[in-house]
């Protein structure tokens, strides 16, 4: 049989070697840390394992997954995790110990996290403040906020019909056994999220404003509130992720100290561009197993805390640097 009997279709089919090569390389990472993690603690394979795995990675991923339609978008948000602080003190405060007003608290800071994201958008899209200090300017108010608050220390207690959403976990559930609220909570959000950017036409939209702003406005795109909708989506992931860690361990007035830069982080992991322009849920949720992996690889090597910063800090730098580098080499400024 000559070249020519070849089905065109079949010869320009792409090969096993182009199919792994379009694999999310954090997928690859992902991988090896789980594989090294298994090796030193094969108890991780049972359902308490890696189910308790995914329930402390569910509050960064869902962060992530927020975080990642505001730098699609071209900009930071670097009020998440003092929105979270903000989430956990405020609703210990206004429930005052009363369980019942627990479905009235929840929807009350989920509105709060909406006026965050539309005040972050509107000083971005109108005022043209540049991202990074518009959500800095916001981290610190929420911050002040939290402890002015508070006094400066943990006030009240969350109730358990509140701290049901992190701490419950569901027994005998076909296949893994255990499923923790927490992880349910994660795919749910993360996968209405995932439709938003992927399955709708405004996720389209979004990446024709990060890509290329000016353009997107000349044909048409209302790019204000294309940028203001992912603000208030990444607040609002905050929040969420605010309402599973005060159900993990209760009131902190540190609580969401660094989680913005994990959820960055994450999200770059994830194939993010820092600049806009790309990025999908699905890396980000990637990106933040990868790191929780890291962490709990860590922590069974007995590392301390501070040098998990410094490894987070210097994958956030690689991230970034083979981005930049990934660009130039495709022609792409």
């Amino acid at each position: 049989m000559t070249d020519k009997a070849i089905d065109p279709a079949r010869r320009n089919r792409p090969g096993p070697g182009a199919l792994l090569g379009r694999v999310n390389p954090a997928v690859w990472l992902l991988a090896v840390l789980l594989i090294a993690i298994v090796i030193l603690s094969p108890a991780f394979l049972q359902p308490f394992g890696y189910m308790n795995f995914l329930k402390r990675a569910a509050p960064i991923a869902i962060l992530a997954a927020g975080q990642v339609f505001v730098l699609t978008s071209g900009g930071f948000d670097l009020s998440q995790g003092a929105l979270v602080t903000l989430t956990v003190i405020g609703s210990s405060i206004l429930l005052g110990g009363n369980a019942e007003a627990v479905w009235l608290v929840i929807p009350a800071m989920l509105a709060a996290g909406v006026v965050v994201g539309v005040i972050n958008g509107v000083v971005v899209s109108y005022l043209k403040v540049p991202s990074i200090i518009a959500t800095l300017g916001m981290m610190i108010s929420l911050g002040g906020i939290a402890l002015t608050w508070s006094g400066g220390a943990p006030r009240g207690y969350l109730p358990d019909s509140y701290r049901f959403f992190g701490r419950y976990i569901l027994k005998d559930v076909p296949l893994v056994t255990i499923l923790p609220i927490a992880v349910i909570v994660m795919v749910i959000i993360c996968a209405l999220l995932w439709w938003a950017m992927h399955r709708t036409n405004y996720g389209k939209l979004l990446h024709s404003v990060g890509d290329n702003p000016r353009a997107a406005l000349l044909a048409g795109v209302p790019v204000a509130r294309v940028r203001i909708a992912a603000f208030v989506l990444s607040s609002v992931s905050a929040v969420i992720a605010g309402i599973l860690l005060g159900g993990f361990a209760g009131v902190s007035t540190d609580v969401g100290l660094g989680l913005e830069l994990q959820s960055i982080t994450a999200a770059v992991l994830g194939g993010a561009r820092l600049l806009g322009g790309y990025g999908t849920v699905g890396g980000a949720f990637t990106g933040a197993l990868v790191l929780q992996a890291l962490f709990t690889l860590l922590n069974f090597l007995g590392l301390p805390k501070p040098l998990r910063d410094v490894v987070q800090g210097l994958i956030l730098i690689t991230a970034v640097a083979l981005a930049a580098f990934r660009r130039r080499r495709h022609g792409i400024e």
